[in-house]
This record gives structure tokens, sequence and C-alpha cells, in this order.
């Protein structure tokens, strides 16, 4: 199973349509949930607020999950690779979990409970965003797995 685990709502009906339409493709391949967590107003005490919503996600990880943060400052992967780690951690992990922070980003909780940290670009996301486009390489993860073409 694929879990993605996203600290915040997304507001916008138009990339809601857009997140559940590629929930319904990835579905056709593997079982995924989507999990939203509730975010923090933003206060001066940013610290605090990074580590709300970092218990919130790590209460929703469970012992056995291979976890994948998300991060600015994790490695650079491309799709191929992408498709090739997922196929790679069903061989032994029951659930691969991604996390998508909140606007300020990851608690060092979070950091520490991740198995691996991935970026998917070197450019900055809107959270919101950042799901629309994890759902869309993993759809692409899954076509590219079974040999499938796909818009390139």
């Amino acid at each position: 199973m694929i879990k993605v685990i996203a600290i915040g709502k997304v507001k916008d009906k138009h990339l809601s349509a857009l997140i559940d339409d590629y929930i319904k493709k990835i579905q056709r391949y593997h079982k995924i949930e989507v999990v939203e967590v509730k975010d923090e107003p933003i206060t001066d005490n940013e610290k605090a607020v990074l580590d709300k919503e970092g218990q919130r996600a790590l209460d929703k990880i469970d012992a056995g999950e291979y976890v994948i943060l998300l991060d600015l400052h994790g490695k650079s992967i491309d799709s191929v690779s992408l498709a090739e780690k997922i196929d790679s951690l069903f061989n032994s992990h029951p659930k691969i979990t991604f996390v998508i922070g909140g606007s300020l980003g990851l608690s060092e909780k979070l950091r520490e409970r991740a198995n691996e940290k991935i970026r998917l670009s070197d450019l900055t996301f809107l959270h919101q965003m950042t799901r629309l486009i994890l759902l869309e390489q993993i759809y692409r993860s899954f076509k590219i797995l079974n040999h499938e073409t796909y818009h390139k």
C-alpha cells in the first residue's frame, strides 16, 4: 500500500478535482490512501507549529512503514528512479508512506523518523500543489513499471 500524509487541506476545488483524478488512476494499479492532518496557524514560534504538525503526521505512521519525506534538502530523484524505488520497496515493506510538510516545512522528529528524504524539484511549490505533483509521479511510476506508454 502507498500512503500519502499531507499537512493541511487543499482549499482549491479545481486542484482537489485533479488530485482525486490521480488517486483514481493510481487505484487501478495499487491501493493508495491520502491522509490529511490539520495544519497549525502560523505564529512567531515556528518550532512549536512544526512540532504540532509533525506530531500529527507521526501519529498516522505505523512502525513498519517505510517513510519518505518530501524535503527541499532531500536527494534529487527522477521519475524512473522513483518507479524503481517503489518497486524495490514493495518487496520489503508492506506500506510506503510519503509525507508532505506544511507551509513551514517539517519537524525535526518527523525528519528523524524518515527512512529517506527526496525532493521533487529544485523549485519550491505550494505544499497543496506538491500533493498533485507527487500523485502524478506515483501514477507515472506505475505506468513505467507496467511498461505502458505515458506522456513524456
